[in-house]
């Protein structure tokens, strides 16, 4: 018996109690928990803004140590430190045969397993895969990566989403240059990786932008060499911040309409505009025909950084060993399993980066 926060319907508040995990069976890995970030995705899940099986169990940004493993399983043993990849290639799938890996058809299929029951024998799934809110967890074994040597296994938490994210907006989806301009906006967990990436691509204007105010600390610890308030005006802002031509990149980290026609406007003519933040149906964004012709500006979407995790874990490795990637820094707030719904209000409040759940 482990202690888990299930979300036993959506809508409704997080019940943290004992759930009974099965043994590893063939080709699955079981893991104690060190760590799990607090994802805004997590929060989408609860409200419906995203779908999941329910009841589950929440949490797909975590690192933890291997417990024991089932028949078939090679690549991780015992005593392993491990992150967890929630979206794992299926490598079979149209997406997959092109190099897509990050758009798998198969990537989520697991959600809809049951993993795990509560005490009285209620069938619990694993939202997105991996259940990382809860002490110990099993899952399939295409959804766990080996920690990279030289990273704290708490830390490695973060690589399972918000980093991957945020490095591959910019890396891999806007493909920032060196010297090239950037503007940022949302500074939670993945705007603040965001922020980091475009420092280590050597942007040379980093503009982050926010609700809050007391965020600029934190951004500019990150990597911006500047800082906006959010408003009416910001789009003139930034342009103003970048030699009145506006940013040549502009990623937006929030999933609201009024922020990515922000982003866009904020982003000069021929420039290229990310969308990381994941928004809800009612989230209509207009353009007119005309202004697309004439900014011919190009605005992409990005799911899960568009990266390969396998391929990228080794990469920010690196980073991290030299000192250019710092993993502890988007933590704001280190919490238990309790402390997750007042991490969610923080987040529907734009308040602090990312909160973990230490174990």
């Amino acid at each position: 018996m482990i202690r888990a926060a299930v979300l036993p319907a959506v809508g409704s508040p997080l019940e943290i109690t004992g759930i009974e995990l099965p043994e590893p069976g063939p080709g699955q890995v079981r893991i104690r928990l060190a760590a799990a970030g607090v994802c805004h995705s997590d929060l989408s899940l609860s409200n419906g803004t995203m779908r999941v099986p329910v009841p589950a169990v929440l949490g797909h940004e975590g690192a933890g140590t291997v417990v024991s493993v089932g028949e078939g399983v090679t690549h991780v043993a015992p005593g392993d430190g491990v992150v967890l990849n929630w979206a794992p290639s299926c490598g079979t799938c149209h997406p997959c045969t092109l190099g897509e890996v990050w758009l798998c058809v198969n990537a989520l299929a697991g959600s809809a397993n049951v993993y795990a029951r509560t005490e009285g024998g209620t069938e619990l799934r694993p939202g997105l895969n991996v259940a990382a809110f809860a002490e110990e967890t099993v899952v399939a074994a295409n959804c766990v990566l080996p920690v990279p040597d030289g990273v704290p296994l708490t830390d490695a938490a973060l690589l399972g989403c918000a980093v991957l994210t945020g490095w591959g907006a910019v890396h891999h989806s806007a493909r920032v240059r060196e010297g090239e301009t950037v503007a940022v906006f949302g500074v939670g967990g993945v705007g603040l990786a965001t922020l980091q990436a475009a420092r280590i691509a050597g942007a040379s204007t980093i503009v982050a932008v926010d609700v809050s105010p007391e965020k600029e600390a934190l951004a500019r610890a990150a990597g911006a060499t500047e800082y906006v308030v959010a408003s009416d005006a910001t789009a003139k802002d930034i342009r103003k911040l970048t030699g009145g031509h506006g940013a040549d990149v502009s990623v937006e980290c929030v999933g609201r309409a009024a922020t990515i026609r922000a982003a866009w406007d904020a982003t000069r003519r021929g420039g290229r505009t990310t969308v990381v933040g994941i928004g809800g149906k009612e989230q209509q964004v207009t353009f007119h025909a005309l202004e697309i012709f004439h900014w011919g500006r190009t605005l992409s979407g990005c799911v899960y950084g568009n990266s390969d995790p396998a391929k990228d874990l080794p990469v920010l490795a690196e980073h991290i060993r030299a000192g250019r990637l710092d993993l502890s820094a988007l933590v704001t707030e280190r919490i238990t399993l309790e402390g997750i719904p007042g991490a969610f209000d923080n987040m529907l409040a734009g308040k602090g980066g990312r909160a973990l759940v230490v174990f």
